[in-house]
């Protein structure tokens, strides 16, 4: 099957179909000139032929009379091969002289002891009687037969010296054209830092690479300075901020307010506290795209951190009027390599998001999933869910959606939840739970991951 895939992708390669083509052309082209070249020397070779011919009966027409005409025919076909050549004369009494038993019929003349189809024959009239003059076609049959041979020997190794030359090429090119296709969807993926590999030698292939890779390191160096503006931005902020809502809470406690500015001041450290809330989660995210958190990667058992998490958040399930439940599915493995208090905080962001958007009364539920290498992290729930069109934005930070924004929440649970996703190495994917959202968190298959991965491992 590897090696059919393989001849797959070659044959459907651009410089195996060019080198095809060029055979093709190569081919019709040797063809043409041999024809041509073997049309060219028969031509010249009947043409000797006939002059051969034609100089005989020249020869011959000086003769002054039949009885020396045949007299002198006898004396010349005597010594002539008559495979080779045909010489007689049809006198005016009928009788034949000569090295063949020719005939003079409706359709020319003709050796009745021979191949017709193997001669040239000319017949010309002569003191009454007939001259036939033959040459044996034997010549142009083997001029045409050692053409054909030398074409077939030409032809067969250029053939296979240019289907293997292409052949050569193409898995040259193909590896390249792997290269680009590989760091193509890294790069899709969110790897910012991946290459094609550059051969510089100036081929159209080594330049596509070459563009690829600036405008890779362009889209590195623009998202970097973004992530860096709002880091800055963040940890520039949350001093002052944290000065504010210091400067509020003693303002409440020293101060004999009047109900109505106490209900401002009380606002506005709610505001305060959410805003420092908000710029935390910003410096959580990029410190994790900035992979500090790898060192402290460790075996992680998903059904130990659900069933931790799912009592964590029950009472706060009970006193919002929520059911929150947990299922385990599937033998396992359910261990998989991370940072555990990462990956429960990924964990308490879905409960959280879950309980928040659910209206009372609803569930939410934490699934583990262990089978056939896999381990899966999933948290649905009954709620109004997330339209399609809106499940790629929901990712981007501070997003929210329209219904969203009278609820808490800074619109970045699910930025953190993607970020320490792709840090592990696991597939986030939003899916519709008829009613309500299913998030999963699918972790690589067993021994499939290493180093910055989350492998899965025995439970």
């Amino acid at each position: 099957m590897a090696a059919q895939a393989a001849w797959r992708r070659l044959s459907g390669s651009t410089p195996f179909r060019l080198a095809l083509w060029l055979v093709l052309a190569s081919s019709v082209a040797l063809t043409v000139l041999m024809g041509a070249a073997a049309l060219a020397a028969r031509a010249r070779l009947v043409a000797a032929l006939e002059a051969e011919m034609e100089a005989q009966i020249e020869s011959l027409d000086a003769t002054p009379d039949v009885a020396a005409l045949e007299a002198l025919v006898a004396a010349q076909a005597e010594g002539m091969d008559q495979d080779q050549a045909v010489l007689a004369f049809l006198g005016p009494d009928g009788r034949v002289v000569g090295n063949a038993r020719a005939t003079l019929g409706p359709d020319g003349a003709r050796v009745e002891d021979g191949d017709d189809d193997g001669y040239l024959l000319r017949a010309e009239p002569m003191l009454g009687g007939t001259l036939i003059v033959g040459r044996s076609r034997a010549p142009v049959s083997d001029l045409g037969e050692a053409l054909t041979t030398l074409l077939l020997l030409g032809l067969v190794p250029t053939v296979a010296v240019m289907l293997g030359l292409g052949l050569l090429l193409a898995r040259r090119a193909d590896r390249r054209v792997r290269g680009i296709e590989a760091a193509l969807a890294a790069i899709a993926a969110g790897d910012l830092a991946a290459r094609a590999p550059e051969a510089r030698d100036g081929t159209d292939l080594d330049r596509i690479a070459q563009s690829l890779n600036r405008a890779a390191r362009a889209q590195a160096a623009a998202v970097d300075s973004l992530r860096q503006v709002s880091t800055d931005i963040a940890h520039d902020l949350r001093t002052p901020i944290q000065r504010v809502a210091v400067l509020l809470d003693r303002l409440t406690a020293r101060a004999a307010l009047a109900p109505e500015a106490a209900g401002l001041v009380a606002q506005a450290t709610e505001e305060t506290a959410r805003i420092a809330r908000t710029f935390q989660a910003l410096l959580q995210i990029a410190q994790i795209e900035g992979g500090q958190a790898r060192d402290r990667f460790g075996p992680v058992d998903l059904r130990d951190l659900a069933r931790d998490l799912v009592s964590v958040y029950e009472p706060a399930a009970e006193d919002s009027g929520h059911a929150l439940g947990l299922r385990v599915e599937g033998p396992g493995p359910f261990t998989v390599r991370g940072d555990r208090d990462l990956l429960a905080q990924v964990l308490a962001n879905l409960i959280e998001n879950g309980l928040r958007h659910v209206p009372k009364g609803g569930r939410v539920e934490v699934g583990v999933a262990g089978e056939a290498g896999r381990a899966t992290l999933r948290v649905r729930d009954d709620g109004p869910g997330i339209p399609e069109a809106e499940r790629g934005n929901v990712l981007r930070r501070l997003y929210r959606l329209e219904r969203s924004r009278t609820t808490d929440g800074s619109g970045l649970g699910l930025s953190l939840v993607a970020a320490a996703c792709e840090l592990h190495g696991a597939r986030l994917a939003l899916g519709d739970a008829a009613p309500g959202l299913e998030v999963s968190v699918a972790f690589g298959t067993t021994g499939g991951a290493s180093g910055d991965g989350a492998g899965v491992g025995g439970g």
